[in-house]
């Protein structure tokens, strides 16, 4: 038995028929074929979530709970697995409170930077972070948004609160949970239309702050509290967990209108840590510059003592760069950054690690990426199987999959009609073998000559959001029409933001996973 390779004995995952194979360690090994045909329960659910399991196995009963959980992988072995490093095309997941600057460490690196350097000095690091009650803006409390709520555009006043259903929002309807705390409240008739309310039930109604009410029906659960319309949609769906959020997102993006925080003006912080600057900006006009903006500010500050965390800094906003990010503000949020985004984001965490030996598996890095920065994924890749690690890719771009020091050509089709290995080998007799995967490298490339053209036209006005320039744009109707440029050129902002604002009937179909349960499938 070999340590040189990763032996895999019998897999049957999925569609995979009970293949064998070896994958050679310390190299670039790139996973081909169709959609489909088997790539990712090889290589994720096969692969990466064995060594997974094995990894968590070793933990304690009191970690293994709090870990994910892999069920025993449909292989009959598999052996010399490496630790792995999984970086798959998920979004980065988290709040409002979460941003590029946070997630990549660098926020942690300018609150130190700051609460050593800034002038004048207003306190150690917390103060300069917007999670923090030393931090925050008192107004927004460090979101720098304020969210308001206008709950008529939920209310129907010509209704009860009867089987009529006055309150127009999931969970909040006749005999829904929600909708029992006021109907089962004693408060209110339910026969009565909403128009007719007194004051006080109106006031009741909307604004009440949590207690327990004096005279509630038969049904009232004895520990529940009653409260008002508007705080209990502020504690729910503002404050509460962004599950819930997500889940009511189309509803509530018609009730909540999201506008700048008037004292922070955006920069979640309070005055006091606002006051404190370097070379004339303050922590969160840092934050609000793009990744290559921030390099060249921070190159303007000259000190010998604060080099150390100077290079901390510039070392991080250097590999963003690297990965094609230098567009990205600091403070963009998390959440609204691409699959392809995110999956750089994470690369660039590792980059900086002395760890060798490790098992790195990579879907598809080159998924957003303009062909320009695509050589700057390659030297990393490159980079991190030189450092003595083993990289494992599942990939469609070409130029990508020549780079490989070994590819496994996955089919012959997709589905039933896949699972098994086609070819393993050289990229150079990749081109010779008999699947659509070689097929493809041999032919030519073919141009439409004679493209449809357009009749009518989709129009966008005055687009501006994120690094939008308030630009115009035609787009024709029924043709089949591409949208290029470099990564963060705002292609994805225009057409998946601003579009459907413009246009409420576009239908969205991006990168995002389905969610689901375990009892979701295909029918």
């Amino acid at each position: 038995m070999t340590k040189r390779t990763i032996n895999i004995y019998g897999a049957r995952q999925n569609n995979l028929k009970n293949i064998s194979l070896k994958i050679p360690k310390h190299k670039i090994v790139v996973f081909t074929g169709v959609s489909g045909s088997g790539k990712s329960s090889l290589v994720f659910e096969t692969i990466g979530a064995e060594a997974q399991r094995q990894i968590n196995e070793t933990q304690d009963s009191f970690v293994r709970n709090r870990l994910q959980h892999f069920g025993v992988t449909d292989v009959d072995k598999i052996e010399n697995l490496n630790v792995p490093v999984i970086i798959n095309q998920k979004p980065l997941t988290g709040n409002i409170r979460s941003t590029v600057a946070t997630i990549t460490d660098i926020y942690a690196n300018l609150r130190l930077l700051f609460s050593r350097m800034g002038e004048p000095f207003v306190g150690y690091s917390n103060v300069f972070s917007f999670n923090h009650p030393n931090g925050m803006c008192p107004q927004c409390e460090g979101i720098g948004i304020e969210q308001t709520i206008d709950i008529y555009k939920i209310l129907d006043l010509d209704k009860s609160l009867n089987e009529e259903g006055a309150i127009d929002f999931p969970t909040y309807q006749p005999t829904a949970w929600r909708w029992t705390r006021y109907a089962d409240s004693g408060y209110f008739d339910l026969d009565k239309k909403l128009k007719d309310y007194s004051e006080k039930e109106w006031d009741l109604f909307l604004y009440a702050p949590q207690h327990k009410p004096l005279n509630p029906t038969s049904k009232w659960r004895k520990t529940a509290l009653y409260e008002g319309l508007i705080p209990r949609f502020e504690r729910n769906f503002l404050k509460g967990e962004a599950q819930e959020r997500n889940r009511y997102r189309n509803k509530l993006e018609r009730i909540i209108t999201i506008k700048e925080c008037s004292l922070c003006k955006g920069q979640r912080l309070n005055q006091k840590s606002l006051s404190c600057k370097i070379n004339g900006k303050n922590i969160a006009e840092c934050t609000a510059l793009s990744v290559s903006s921030l390099l060249e500010f921070l190159e303007s500050i000259k000190s010998e003592k604060f080099e150390t965390v100077l290079h901390e800094i510039k070392n991080k906003l250097n590999n963003l760069n690297l990965v094609g990010l230098s567009y990205l503000n600091l403070n963009r949020v998390s959440n609204t950054l691409s699959g392809g985004e995110s999956q750089r984001i994470k690369m660039v965490k590792h980059l900086g690690n002395s760890l060798v030996d490790l098992l790195y598996i990579f879907d598809e890095p080159s998924i957003g990426l303009h062909p320009k920065d695509l050589d700057n994924i390659i030297k990393i890749i490159q980079k991190i199987r030189d450092k003595g690690n083993s990289v494992l890719l599942v990939e469609h771009d070409p130029d990508l999959i020549r780079t490989a020091d070994h590819v496994v050509d996955m089919g012959p089709l997709s589905g039933i009609n896949g699972g098994e290995i086609i070819y393993q080998g050289t990229f150079e007799e990749l081109k010779n073998s008999s699947g659509l995967t070689g097929a493809f490298f041999r032919r030519p490339n073919t141009y439409k000559k004679e493209p449809r053209m357009g009749n009518e036209w989709i129009s966008i006005k005055n687009a501006h959001l994120f690094n939008l320039k308030n630009i115009d744009v035609d787009i024709p109707k029924n043709c089949l029409t591409v949208i290029t440029g470099v990564a963060g050129s705002g292609k994805s902002t225009l057409i998946s933001k601003v579009l459907p604002q413009q246009y409420p009937e576009t239908k969205v179909v991006d990168q995002s996973a389905i969610t689901a349960s375990i009892r979701s499938n295909l029918l």
